[in-house]
């Protein structure tokens, strides 16, 4: 599994990107600008993310605002639903506004920080990334 990990608290970086790395390959980018460079690297390569985490608030460009993108890209592309990149959004803030815009851009769930690992690992796991463990 290829993930993207879009995130500018430094510690968030880090604790995602090591705790995900078990289940596949981590990028991080810091800003909503490298979020979108990254995605569409991966386009060109031919290697597209399956699971991405975008922070809400990130500087440059805010990980709405690049969902929106993304989905833009994919539906540009002819990418079909079921096989578009999976999004998770992950913010500190509770702002109801952000999320819903966020789900209406088709974000697939929404992780408030500190992020509960195991709440992590049971949404990948219903969005069909990994397999349930016993």
């Amino acid at each position: 599994m290829r993930i993207l990990i879009a995130e500018d608290d430094l510690t968030s970086r880090k604790f995602l990107s090591k705790f995900l790395s078990q289940y596949g390959e981590c990028d991080v980018v810091v800003d909503g600008l490298e979020a979108i460079d990254a995605y569409m690297l991966s386009m060109r390569e031919k290697q597209p993310y399956d699971l991405i985490c975008l922070d809400i608030m990130m500087p440059k460009v805010d990980g709405v605002k690049v969902l929106k993108a993304i989905r833009d890209l994919e539906t540009q592309k002819g990418i079909l639903p079921e096989k578009r990149a999976k999004i998770i959004m992950t913010t500190a803030l509770a702002e109801a506004q952000f999320v819903q815009t966020a789900f209406e851009y088709g974000c697939e769930a929404y992780a408030s920080k500190p992020i509960d690992t195991k709440k992590l690992v049971e949404v990948i796991q219903k969005l069909g990334l990994i397999q349930e463990t016993e």
